[in-house]
């Protein structure tokens, strides 16, 4: 019988791995954080400066190890979380190329990726899943090497949404290989638990999650990857936002005032962060009736591109409430694929054009803001 790995045993052998500064070692230092153990699998994350994370990845390599040694432990996630340091160049002092790509040198897997884009809402429900999985299929069609990248840790839906099952191969060094359908490279947290098991984590183990699938995924040569973002406005969709070099984000929401207030939300944190609005996606706009073609607004109409001329962000689109999109996609056979001549693609593949026309421009791209935890 398989032996449980325990904290306890897991903190003794981090406990030989000595600090950054070689007086003590790193869990009498206070640098580990909380560690999670869920079937074999070990997650923490080590605080370090943010100026020396690129120079202490032996360290997190070390710690990686030391935890591994532990009886019943078949997997490690080690990510470096960096803390707050003590000073900062001013903004006109800092170079943005300088920063963007040392951005990238820390998410080594995302290195041959031009672009990033977000997928966001203020609130759950929204579709904003399906219309990620579509825009990437649509971004596909199009002819782009496209990629899609899972966040939504708490609620991983793209396994199902893209037809796949089973768990990604391990290839040299760590890494994981993407699983692939439609002609888009995936990965989600969702391979590697079961469907039904609830992710009960608290904040920097949902950002070693997100890191990991970023830095030790081998994404390769893509023209774009899309990020399905956690719905909301919390220390996730924050530090995801300040991670990671995005492009740009797309924020998804249907068209009544309730749902508009959050949406609201989300586009002022990105513009707090500095992510470029790449606009809004009117979801279930409108509903037509299979049967007479009565055209019913059932959540409203119109309130996304108001929303959008009001901030002042473009206006991408309004995807209608109907059957097929829903049907297609728990089956796992997205609209865009499985109908790709119908209106309903052709929307999606229209907006997905304009958004590759911002992001292409070569006008939005951004840097990635280090890590600060407060």
């Amino acid at each position: 019988m398989t032996p449980t790995p325990t904290k306890d045993q897991i903190i003794a052998e981090l406990s030989r791995v000595p600090a950054p500064d070689g007086t003590v070692d790193i869990v009498s230092k206070g640098l580990v954080s909380e560690i999670v153990i869920q079937k074999g699998k070990v997650y923490f994350s080590i605080a370090v400066p943010p100026e020396r994370a690129k120079e202490l990845e032996p360290l997190r390599a070390r710690a990686e190890r030391a935890a591994a040694t532990v009886p019943g432990v078949e997997a490690v996630m080690v990510t470096l979380t960096a803390d707050r340091g003590p000073s900062r160049p001013a903004a006109h002092e800092r170079s943005p190329r300088a920063e963007t790509a040392s951005a990238r040198d820390q998410l080594e897997g995302v290195r041959e990726v031009k672009h990033i884009i977000a997928v966001a809402s203020g609130k759950g429900g929204v579709g904003k899943s399906t219309t990620a999985v579509n825009l990437a299929l649509a971004l596909q069609m199009n002819g782009l090497k496209t990629g899609l990248l899972d966040a939504d840790i708490y609620g991983p839906s793209i396994p199902r949404l893209m037809g796949l099952k089973g768990r990604p191969d391990l290839i040299e060094d760590k890494t994981l290989k993407p699983m692939e359908n439609y002609g888009v490279k995936t990965m989600s947290i969702g391979f590697l638990i079961d469907e039904e098991t609830p992710m009960i984590w608290r904040g920097p183990m949902v950002i070693s999650a997100l890191t990991q699938m970023m830095r030790d995924v081998a994404w390769g040569e893509l023209d774009i990857l899309v990020v399905d973002m956690p719905p909301g406005t919390g220390d996730a969709q924050l530090t995801m936002a300040q991670q990671v070099p995005l492009s740009g984000a797309v924020i998804v929401s249907t068209p009544q005032d309730l749902a508009l207030i959050d949406a609201r939300k989300g586009l002022n944190m990105f513009r707090k962060v500095n992510v470029p609005l790449l606009g809004i996606v009117e979801n279930m706009s409108y509903f037509l009736c299979p049967k007479c073609g009565e055209r019913s607004e059932i959540f409203s109409h119109g309130g996304g591109r108001a929303e959008a001329e009001r901030m002042g962000v473009p206006f991408l689109g309004e995807v209608p409430l109907d059957m097929v999109i829903r049907e297609t996609s728990d089956g796992g056979h997205p609209v865009v694929v499985s109908h790709p001549e119908s209106p309903h693609s052709q929307v999606y593949r229209d907006i997905a054009a304009r958004i590759w026309a911002t992001v292409s421009a070569g006008e939005q791209q951004r840097t990635a803001p280090r890590i600060v935890m407060e």
